[in-house]
Order: structure tokens, then C-alpha cells, then sequence
């Protein structure tokens, strides 16, 4: 770690505060120091009227210490439980699809596996940290994350967008998600109950159910929640079985093409894909006195996905169904995940300083799935399983303390250890699990670092404000290994350092604008998985790089927040990152017949665009409006493959629009949204320009509604209707068409 360029950092720090103590006497602008909402400064942002009092949107994950969403460093949005409730979400992750700037690639409903966001030009989840109640839940084996648990526990989700590793180190290239659960301020019981289904069998989802419970209550200075949440669906079919040529003495091949424009025939489907995933969330918290609180975390989440009977649209010359010689071709496997999370917060003042000791333990008791081997039948036949627990460990210590009325520093240290373990089984039948035999792949690996990190808030004049922010990370990884049929690969341990510095200013020329500007470093470590893990799909085979470097990037942006009349706001936002040693997957060869793909550090690349969002309330309604728009994604340099330089970014849309209204009267309420999402690639050198066809990532637009009454104070029901206009598109699976769902919910 470039320690002496961090001593450095915090002598700055040090002489800035000795500047600004020396300037104490001269106009001040309110306490920087936070403080609770009672306080003078919280006063002034309070607007009554005789029946309600609304105070200052507060906000936690931008700057590790509570701060007014207006006053906060960076874009923050906030999606709270109301916000919520208004629209059919059924994952945590499509809370998320309608805010300006963030992606949510989810392409066949809840059955996805592969669910991921992209925030602000920064492809993929595991490029930005997802938090639950500030712990992360980044996987240790990919990076990516797990979307299951039941949506009815969240209070509120916090969204920091742009490089935030000065603060959170690792994968917080993109921005920070930190999903906050509810904890009670008195008794409540909460049942709910739906189903669903769709009105054109086989293309929307068929029959989803979805049921949560939650009992939460405060005693005296005891606070304990807990909550269960299921869904199932017996699915639609996704996946399709498509051959190069049409099958010679049968009819029914349906005429195609892959993403590429190359021609293909559609001979059958992989049958309805099933899912179902329930959640158990256990929280309690304590306060000891007024400044010292100690919160616990449970939770338990699991989920599977399965496959029905495969059809064929091959028929004989007698008119009969039949299936190729090769039915493998016709079938995929079962997965499932099995996730436990624990979380511990520990909170003090000690003289004038602010403690917070955080611990989480994100433990995936087991990751697998099924295929089947190629001379598998429908019905028997032997195949593999793979299996993939792991730990991701992580501690993190933080004080936060006044060095004068107009600066604040925060100062912290951070432990993360991750370890992942794959097996691959010979399966005696595909079609069960539980017929596993001899081990005949095995990889993983150990990754951890070790942080110091300080952001020191300073008040230089009333209305401008600067964060100056800095982070050194120490990396490891060891323990890799491989063992395949070639023999055990043990790998040497590696490491390397990383300085995330970040610069903010927030400037308040007048009461209804304010102007923000950052530029920052930030850096993601690869993974367990980029590093050690080499499969095969029935296509391709996939190598992993165990010589991968961290990727980098540096950013910066600036936005203007501005109030209008009454009720309304226009905010737009500028923003431009530059990737350095992107991990990025790119062509290899062949190995045995297939074609083989390798993660690469591969150069560099940039993406520059800007966001542009509006807002306006009046008499019940909340119009809204956003568009993110991406002016270059591309690679820049690349000497691995050459032909991907001047190619876009792989699952970055080149535009998102979002549109919508909300309507509260009386025990009224109404939403309907729209969402566009622009064209996409998925592979380096944007060959697959095909739009409509099986594997294809298709620009789209859905349109979603729903409308509730509270039949009493305490009994809701709603309808909503997803995909109104039933728009068929491809996201590499078969999307959902048009599904409608009922809900009744009582509080008690």
C-alpha cells in the first residue's frame, strides 16, 4: 500500500483543519456536525402547514454519517418501502428500474439467475457494492449478487451513484446500493397475499404466487423484527433449441436466425422455466442510551429454479411430435442457491466523536445447478452438478468527529476476507441431484484486503462545502488452485495496492439550486471466479486468468439541482469514466471443438453521457421523467484483441428513458410507469446486431400499472398489469408478454 502518499493525505487533512479553526470566528454556516432532527439546522428545513411537518430527506450511505439528500456529495436517489408499494415489484433489484442513471438487466421475470445492475455507464453489479444496512452482499466468487428476499422487509434503498472506493474500497466503481430493512417504531403485523398470471398462456408468466409476514414491535429501548416472504411460479418457456440446419423428414422448424444474422431453425423449447424462493429475516436492535445502539441481523434466503418437459415442433410425416437423436440438445438442469447473511452494528459516542463498528458475514451454504451430458435423454441419462459455497467475511470500523463547527472528518479502518470452493460431480442422472458421484473438477481460491480510509467535510463558506476523501487497499489472493483430468494447479499468491482519492464540492448559490462536482479513483479486485474457474457450456468453453490485475477507473461529473415552482425540480448531470486494465472476456481459440473465451485485462475504456431528470407534484399527482443517455461507450485500447477497439461496452444500453405517475386520494391510489431500454452488445466486437430472435438483446419498451384501495384502515387490495401492451422482445431469453397480479394486504 502507498502508505506514505496516505500519511500525506491525512497531514492535508490535518492542515485544513487548523485553517478552518483559525476562521471559527467568522460567519459560520450551520453545525456540519450532524445531528438529530430536533436540532436548529434540522429547524430550518421544516415546512408546516396544519396538518403535516416534512422534514429533510435523510441519507446515510454518500458520506458515512447522516446527511440532507440536498446537502449530500454525488447523485443520490432514494427508493423508499411507499415508493414501492405503488408498483408490482417482485425482486429488490426491480425497485431499481425506474431510477435515473441505474440499469436493471433482468430479461425472463424472477426465473433470472443472472440479474444484474449497471450503474452510470459501469456495466455489472460486481463493479458496484450492494450493501444490506451497510454490509456488503457482493458475492465472494463472482462478485455479482443474489437479488432473492422478500421485497415487503426493505424500508428503503439507497443509491450513491459514481466511484465511491474512497469511502467503500472495492467494487464501488459504479456507485454504492445499500438496501436498508425496516425496524419497528411500535407494533405492526403485516400480512400479505397475491397471485397471478397471465393472459396469453406461454408467453407472460404463468401462475405466480407470492405470500409475506412480518411482525415487528418496540419495547421500551427493545427492538425486534421478524419476517417470512414466498413466491413461486410454474414459469413460460425461455429457452429454445435451435439447430444450424432444418432437421431432413419433418416439418415444424421454425426459420430463424442467431444474434449475428446467421441462419437458424427453432425446433423445439426447453419446457416452462419454474422458480420459486421464500426468505427469513430475523432483526433486533437495543439502545442503551441515547447515543449507544447495538443491531443484530439474521437472514436466510433460498431459491431454485427448474425446468418442465420439453416440447418439439418437429412433427413426422404422420403428423406425430418427434424429437432429434441428440435430445440433449432439448434439455437444461435444475440450480438452486441457499444464502445465509449476518450482520452486527455497533454504535457510540465517545467524547465528541461518532463510533460505528460494523461485522457482516455473507455465507452461500451452496451455489449449484445440473446440466446434462450430451448423451443424456429426457428422461434419464448422466450429467453434472456444480457446486459453489462461499464466505465473504468483512469488518469495518469507523469514527466520525468535529474538528471545528465547519469541518467534520471521518476516519476508519476495513477487513474483508473472501473464499470460494467449486466441485463439479459426475451425476448418475442428470435429472437428480442426489445421485452425485466421483468429484471431477475442482477450483478456488482465498481473496482479502485491509483499508485506511478519511473523508474530511469542510464548510468553506456558508453555501460551499468540499469533501476531500482518500482510501489505501492492500489486495491478496491465495490458495488458488485448479484440478481438472490434466492434473492439481496450485497458483502463488498475489497482491497489489490501490489509492482511491475523491474530491466533491457542493455549492448552494441560492435557496432552490444547488451545484455539484466530484472527480475520483476507484478499483475492483478480480474474483475468485475471473481468477480459477474454467466450464464449458454446450458451446463454449469459458477460462478463467489467474494473472488478472485490478481494474481501475477514474471519474468525474458535475449536475445541477434545480427548484422550480412549486412542487417541481429539473436535475441534469454530466459524467465521464476512464477504465484502466478492464476485466473483460474475449475470444481464445478452440478447445475440443469449441470455441474458447478468456478473461482479460483489456486496456482501456471510456464511457461519457449525462442524465437528465425532472419532477413535479401537485394535487395528489407526482409526474416524473428521466433519461440517461450514454454519448461513448467504448473500448479504447486493447492489444489482447484489436478488433473489440472502438466496439461498444458489452450490456451497456445506449439509452434508458423512464416515465411515470403517481396518484394518492383519499384510499385511492394509482401508478403507471414506462421504461425503454435502448440497444445493446453482447459480445466485444458487436457483432450481434440481430434484433427479435433468441439470444438477441433487444431495445424495448414495457408499460406497468397498478392501482389500490384501502377497503379499511387496515385492509388494502390492488391489481396491477405488467407489460400492458404485451411487447415481445428478446433479452437472450424470451421476456415476459402481458400478466396481470392481485394482491390483498392487511396491517395491523
Amino acid at each position: 500500500m502507498s502508505i506514505r502518499l496516505f500519511v500525506a493525505c491525512i497531514v492535508l487533512s490535518s492542515l485544513g483543519a487548523v485553517s478552518v479553526s483559525g476562521q471559527e470566528q467568522a460567519t459560520q454556516p450551520d453545525a456540519l456536525v450532524t445531528k438529530p432532527a430536533t436540532t436548529a439546522k434540522a429547524e430550518k428545513d421544516v415546512k408546516q402547514d396544519k396538518k403535516t411537518v416534512h422534514l429533510k430527506e435523510i441519507v446515510v450511505t454518500a458520506t458515512r454519517t447522516e446527511k440532507g439528500i440536498t446537502d449530500a456529495p454525488g447523485d443520490v436517489h432514494v427508493v423508499t418501502a411507499e415508493d414501492i408499494e405503488k408498483r408490482n415489484i417482485k425482486t429488490i433489484d426491480e425497485a431499481l428500474n425506474t431510477t435515473a442513471g441505474v440499469f436493471n438487466r433482468r430479461g425472463k421475470g424472477i426465473m433470472d439467475t443472472l440479474a444484474n445492475i449497471s450503474i452510470r455507464g459501469v456495466p455489472g453489479a460486481n463493479r458496484s457494492l450492494i450493501m444490506k444496512d451497510g454490509v456488503p452482499v457482493n458475492s465472494a466468487y463472482t462478485g455479482d449478487v443474489s437479488w432473492t428476499g422478500a421485497i415487503g422487509g426493505v424500508k428503503r434503498i439507497e443509491v450513491v451513484e459514481g466511484p465511491v472506493s474512497s469511502l467503500y474500497g472495492g467494487y464501488a466503481m459504479g456507485g454504492v446500493v445499500n438496501i436498508i430493512t425496516k425496524m419497528p417504531e411500535k407494533r405492526e403485523l403485516i400480512l400479505n397475499s397475491g397471485y397471478g398470471t397471465s393472459w396469453n398462456r406461454g408467453e407472460a408468466m404463468d401462475d405466480l404466487w407470492r405470500s409475506y409476514f412480518s411482525y415487528g414491535d418496540k419495547l421500551d429501548k427493545l427492538s425486534l423484527f421478524v419476517s417470512y416472504g414466498y413466491q413461486a411460479t410454474n414459469g413460460f418457456p425461455t429457452t429454445y433449441n435451435t439447430q444450424s440446419s432444418k432437421p431432413g423428414g419433418t416439418t415444424g422448424a421454425i426459420a430463424t436466425t442467431d444474434n449475428t444474422g446467421t441462419p437458424k431453425y427453432i425446433v423445439g423449447d426447453k419446457g416452462k422455466n419454474g422458480w420459486w424462493d421464500d426468505s427469513i429475516a430475523l432483526k433486533a436492535a437495543y439502545d442503551f442510551s441515547k447515543v449507544t445502539r447495538l443491531e443484530l441481523g439474521a437472514s436466510r434466503m433460498r431459491s431454485a429454479y427448474d425446468y418442465g418437459t420439453p416440447n418439439t415442433y418437429l412433427r413426422n410425416s404422420s403428423g406425430n411430435p418427434v424429437y432429434l437423436p441428440t435430445q440433449y440438445s432439448y434439455l437444461s438442469g435444475d440450480g438452486g442457491t441457499e444464502i445465509n447473511i449476518y450482520t452486527a452494528v455497533f454504535e457510540t459516542e465517545i467524547a465528541s466523536a461518532k463510533t460505528k463498528f460494523n461485522f457482516g458475514l455473507n455465507d452461500v451454504q451452496n451455489n449449484w445447478y445440473t446440466t446434462p451430458d450430451s448423451s443424456a435423454t429426457i428422461n434419464n441419462g448422466t450429467g453434472k452438478l456444480s457446486s459453489t459455497p462461499s464466505q465473504n467475511y468483512f469488518t469495518d470500523l469507523q469514527a466520525t468527529f468535529p474538528i471545528s463547527r465547519k469541518q467534520l472528518l471521518t476516519v476508519g479502518a476495513a477487513f474483508t476476507y473472501g473464499k470460494a470452493d467449486n466441485k463439479e460431480y459426475t451425476l448418475l442422472n442428470w435429472k437428480d441431484e442426489s445421485t452425485k458421484a466421483g468429484i471431477t473438477y475442482q477450483a478456488g481460491g482465498v481473496a482479502y484486503s485491509y483499508a485506511l480510509f478519511l473523508q474530511d467535510e469542510i464548510g468553506i463558506l456558508d453555501n460551499l462545502t468540499a469533501y476531500v476523501g482518500v482510501r489505501g487497499d492492500g489486495w491478496t489472493t491465495t490458495d488458488g488452485y485448479t484440478n481438472d483430468t490434466a492434473g492439481l494447479v496450485n497458483y502463488t499468491s498475489r497482491s497489489a495496492e490501490a489509492l482511491s482519492p475523491k474530491l466533491a464540492l457542493v455549492y448552494k448559490p441560492f435557496d432552490r439550486t444547488t451545484v455539484r462536482t466530484s472527480g475520483g479513483m476507484a478499483f475492483r479486485p478480480p474474483t475468485v471466479y475471473e481468477l480459477f474457474r474454467k466450464w464449458e457450456s454446450s458451446t463454449t468453453v469459458y477460462r478463467a486468468n489467474a494473472f488478472l490485475k485490478p481494474e481501475t477507473i477514474t471519474s468525474w461529473d458535475i449536475s445541477v439541482d434545480q427548484g422550480l415552482w412549486k412542487g417541481a425540480k429539473v436535475k441534469g448531470t454530466y459524467f465521464e469514466n476512464y477504465f484502466e486494465d478492464m476485466v473483460y472476456r474475449i475470444s481464445d481459440g478452440t478447445e475440443g471443438g469449441k470455441p474458447a473465451q478468456i478473461w482479460t485485462n483489456a486496456g482501456r475504456a471510456e464511457t461519457q453521457g449525462g442524465v437528465l431528470e425532472i419532477e413535479q407534484k401537485i394535487a395528489g399527482f407526482r409526474l416524473f421523467a428521466n433519461a440517461t443517455i450514454l454519448t461513448e461507450s467504448k473500448i479504447t485500447s486493447n492489444s489482447t484483441n484489436p478488433d473489440s477497439v472502438g466496439k461498444k461496452i458489452t450490456y451497456l444500453p445506449e439509452n434508458l428513458y423512464n416515465v411515470g405517475v403517481d396518484f394518492v386520494k383519499g384510499p385511492f391510489t394509482a401508478n403507471v410507469t414506462g421504461i425503454y431500454v435502448g440497444k445493446m452488445f453482447r459480445n466485444d466486437t458487436n457483432t450481434d446486431t440481430t434484433s427479435g430472435v433468441y439470444t438477441s438483446q433487444d431495445p424495448y419498451t414495457v408499460v406497468n400499472a397498478k392501482i389500490g384501495y384501502d377497503v379499511t384502515k387496515f385492509l388494502n387490495v390492488s391489481l396491477s398489469v405488467d407489460n400492458i401492451f404485451n411487447e415481445q422482445y428478446f433479452a437472450y431469453y424470451k421476456a415476459p408478454g402481458r400478466s396481470w397480479f392481485a394482491e390483498m394486504t392487511m396491517k395491523l
